[in-house]
């Protein structure tokens, strides 16, 4: 049995976290993929929320790297969606993926905005979940998505 590295094991998890972050830098969603301290979340959190809250949006492309990682994000509205992944990832890729997570988002949501992550979180991290498994995007269709939520909608 032949032991790989650690990176070419952690090579196949592209997207290391899934940050919504509102204007004021409040975080309202993460999903971590990777194992880190709580400390060490809120150092990174901190560190990427400045970083790409104080970037131009005219002048500056969505794409920053910190750390290890390749942070690619998007503003919506009031919130903005920052996803952690490794350098070898896809960015337009990753921005597609942004687009159809809010896509899908408002689909459900009707216009999904910062109260709507917060009064239904756990809706929002099932929605991540169907998307994103390890790391790695395996749900891209809005119906797949979305069935179990409305099933779980109709059962109440």
């Amino acid at each position: 049995k032949i032991e790989r590295s650690e990176r070419e094991r952690g090579r196949k998890m592209g997207i290391r976290f899934i940050l919504m972050v509102n204007k004021q830098g409040q975080t309202r969603l993460a999903q971590y993929y990777e194992w880190l301290t709580l400390e060490e979340r809120r150092a990174l959190e901190g560190e990427i929320v400045r970083k790409c809250l104080a970037r131009n949006d005219q002048q500056q492309c969505s794409f920053v790297e910190h750390r290890n990682y390749k942070i690619v994000y998007r503003r919506y509205a009031s919130l903005f969606f920052m996803v952690g992944v490794d350098d070898d990832e896809n960015e337009l890729a990753i921005l597609e993926f942004i687009h159809l997570l809010v896509e899908t988002m408002d689909k459900h949501f009707g216009n999904v905005c910062e109260l709507d992550i917060m009064f239904h979180l756990e809706k929002a991290h099932f929605m991540l979940e169907e998307m994103v498994m390890n790391g790695c995007i395996v749900e891209t269709s809005k119906a797949n998505i979305l069935s179990p939520i409305q099933l779980m909608d109709k059962a109440h």
